[in-house]
């Protein structure tokens, strides 16, 4: 359905989303148009595409779909558009008079013949073709976003297009629209491939095929980690996505990496005998690590401590006894630049921190704690008494300018001698980067995580790398200290960690499996456990307990348990809530935000600081909800209150259940996991020693008996491409002449 009618109001606008709601004056009567606008003023006529819906509160609206922006035509039109604050100095007064001068032939003379302006009162020279030049910009943004519609683009994707290339946006359709897919976040290749043979571009381009070989390294490491593919692989890929049916196809492939090589887009290398190809990105920042991990190494001389002494008084102060393998630890922490910690729960990790901290302020080095989670910031901070903060926190992440940048970096570094990083595992190479480059040389970096938990979420394999090496000292902790006849949750990790099934009996109290070969069983005792039985044996509040999910979709999969859970613990009960898409948001559900957000602005209400940055995996409570705006306020754990608004609600989900690799970093007070049939591929061993690990108190496991078995048995690894460890050794040899 169509409507045209002329802009009396803008009521809301969020100028990075496009998001509006607009006053629309229309036949037979005025109405609400809701959506993604372009830019637009109160005075202009548009014709906007989408269909009527009905709010709960505010009745009813027109829901936008396309929106076309044409120059005001009456008066009146013309003089709202020239008094909206659109031209800096053009106020109601001067507006008036020029609307009064040239009548409905203003917008022209204002195009063609700006110096006229001058001739009114009040308007300089100066300032008349300030205002021809504001005009033509936003006819230029609104004619490209028109242009870039009529390919099919959606109009919020054609508001990011023209925020990259502005002016150039329509040469750089017409030239080559796979640029897209290097440029714009959030643009793959099928959207530049849509554009492409619409503007004729042919299937057999080098353009095109260029693309789908960056746009494959890309999918590879988003989807799987991979930081580098086969070349053997790629190709085949690469051939499937084109479907070019050409029989010089696989020449015409290799050309095209000839091309991407020379540009400069991607890297060729040899592994074990056979060519590799790697995205540019990830073979500049795998390299920085490398350099960065040897400098650290070279520069680490010993702290010429007495070490033994210095752990002598810190067992006597502390009435403790440290195992060997504790000290050796310790002291290889003293002794060298860069050191790994790993080992599984309850192997004396925090102790070892504690220790080395400890020491190092009694001699005065200054000593930073970070992880990548706030989550995990949190639980560090707990576990040691220091403040801990998130590596992006300890950087500084700073948006000055627009482009989110560390203010700690390789130029301006840390001041801290020491940098101690928990749960390495979780963090992916560019933000281990970051961290890597900001240390001084002659600092010392700590590492410490668990080898066998999930890999990262991100890009790489850093602390599996860094650990193959060989370069880098690394402390295994297998001694088991935190288990006994009263805790189970420890012991049965390491079981399942070994490949041996959990034991159960009835001295359990924190470890507990039941028996639910029916998924949708499972599914109803899982909702009864959050709800009533676990709150009543253990005295805890249902928001202390997590229930994780190794799968997505199917009944106990993330999806359907979070709609059962929200209907059962926050009912609609006429609450406020927000619709979006197939997705409710009520006050007080708990939710997680889940991709990295560099410019989400919060705010802390206890110490009133304010900053930018909410990062994937936090995790929340629903504060408020504005209906009308729309938007909600979420209350995340570590103090900030963060506003979203649309367009960033689905940075949100709901997290009453979440995926296990989400939970990484995380620990609970009581854990359920939704134990089902699948993939075996995802249900692996690994995956549940991870999900059994992040339980405090209490894990409770739900689901078929012979599907755990087959969890514990299933020692499958999916394979990460990485070549940081190989790039470590050469650094390290060449460095260090070997």
């Amino acid at each position: 359905m169509k409507l045209a009618g002329t802009i009396l109001e803008i009521v809301y606008r969020n100028v990075e989303n496009g998001y509006s709601v607009v006053w629309l004056d229309v036949n037979p009567m005025p109405c609400t148009a809701v959506g993604i606008f372009p830019p637009v003023t109160e005075g202009e006529a548009v014709e906007v595409e989408g269909e009527w819906v009905n709010n709960s509160k505010f009745g009813e609206q027109f829901a936008v779909e396309q929106v076309t922006v044409k120059p005001p035509t009456t008066k009146d039109a013309v003089f709202k558009y020239l008094s909206s604050g659109l031209f800096k100095g053009i106020g109601e007064v001067t507006a008036y008079a020029i609307v009064e001068k040239f009548g409905e032939n203003t917008l022209n003379v204002i195009e063609t013949a700006p110096s006229k302006l001058a001739e009114v009162k009040g308007v300089s020279v100066k300032k008349a073709m300030a205002v021809h030049d504001a005009y033509m910009s936003l006819r230029e943004m609104q004619e490209t976003i028109v242009y870039l519609q009529g390919y099919g683009v959606p109009l919020n994707t054609a508001l990011r297009i023209y925020k990259t290339y502005e002016a150039a946006t329509k040469r750089v359709i017409e030239s080559n629209p796979y640029k897209l897919v290097d440029d714009v976040d959030g643009i793959g290749f099928i959207t530049a491939d849509k554009i492409a043979k619409l503007t004729g571009i042919p299937s057999d381009s080098k353009f095109r095929i260029s693309a789908a070989i960056v746009y494959l390294l890309k999918d590879a490491m988003d989807k799987n980690g991979h930081t580098y593919l086969p070349r053997n692989e790629l190709v085949n890929e690469t051939d499937k996505l084109l479907a070019l049916e050409n029989e010089d196809a696989e020449e015409r492939i290799a050309e095209a990496l000839c091309d991407c090589e020379i540009e400069g887009r991607i890297v060729r290398l040899e592994k074990d005998g056979r060519e590799v190809i790697m995205h540019s990105r990830n073979y500049v920042c795998e390299q920085s690590i490398a350099a960065h991990v040897v400098s650290l190494i070279n520069g680490g001389a010993s702290l010429s401590l007495n070490a033994d002494a210095d752990l002598d008084e810190y067992e006597r102060t502390k009435k403790i006894t440290l195992h060997e393998g504790q000290r050796a630890a310790i002291k290889s922490c003293l002794d060298s630049g860069v050191n790994v910690i790993t080992g599984g729960p309850g192997t004396g990790k925090t102790t070892i921190v504690r220790c080395i901290i400890e020491i190092l302020r009694a001699r005065n080095y200054s000593v930073c704690l970070c992880a990548p989670t706030g989550r995990a910031a949190k639980r560090l901070s707990e576990a040691t008494g220091l403040e801990a903060k998130t590596i992006h926190r300890l950087l500084d992440l700073d948006f000055t300018g627009g482009k989110g940048h560390f203010t700690f970096n390789e130029n301006t570094k840390l001041e801290q001698d020491v940098v101690i990083v928990d749960e390495v595992s979780m963090c992916d190479e560019y933000v281990f980067n970051a961290l890597i480059k900001s240390i001084k040389y002659g600092g010392r970096l700590i590492m410490v995580g668990d080898k066998d938990q999930l890999p990262s979420v991100g890009a790489g394999n850093v602390l599996a790398d860094i650990i193959s090496c060989g370069i880098v000292p690394v402390s295994y902790l297998t001694h088991i200290y935190r288990q006994g006849e009263d805790s189970y949750i420890v012991t049965n990790a390491h079981r399942i960690n070994k490949g041996q099934m959990p034991i159960i009996d009835n001295k359990c109290k924190d470890f507990f499996v039941d028996n639910k070969a029916d998924a949708t069983a499972a599914l109803n005792t899982i909702t009864d456990m959050v709800a009533r039985r676990i709150p009543a044996y253990a005295g805890v509040l249902p928001k202390d307990i997590q229930v994780l999910c190794p799968m997505k979709k199917g009944i106990i999969g993330v999806e359907n348990m979070n709609l059962r859970l929200q209907e059962t613990l926050n009912p609609f009960g006429g609450k406020p809530q927000l619709q979006v898409g197939n997705r409710v948001f009520r006050k007080g559900d708990k939710v997680m935000h889940t991709v990295n957000d560099y410019e989400l602005e919060w705010q802390n209400p206890d110490d009133l600081t304010t900053g930018t940055g909410v990062f994937n995996g936090d995790i929340g409570y629903v504060e408020d909800v504005d209906e009308k705006e729309p938007s909600l306020v979420v209350a995340y754990d570590d103090g900030k209150r963060v506003r979203y608004r649309q367009g960033e609600f689905d940075e949100l989900t709901l997290a009453y259940a979440i995926s296990v690799h989400k939970s990484q970093g995380s620990e609970f007070p009581v854990v359920i996991i939704a134990v089902t049939s699948g993939n075996y591929m995802i249900l692996t061993r690994n995956l549940l020693y991870t999900a059994v690990t992040r339980a405090k108190n209490m894990a409770v496991l739900v689901g078929a008996t012979e599907n755990i078995e087959k969890m514990v048995k299933n020692n499958y690894t999916a394979k990460r491409y990485s070549l940081l460890a190989d790039f470590i050794k050469d650094v390290y040899a060449r460095k260090n002449g070997r």
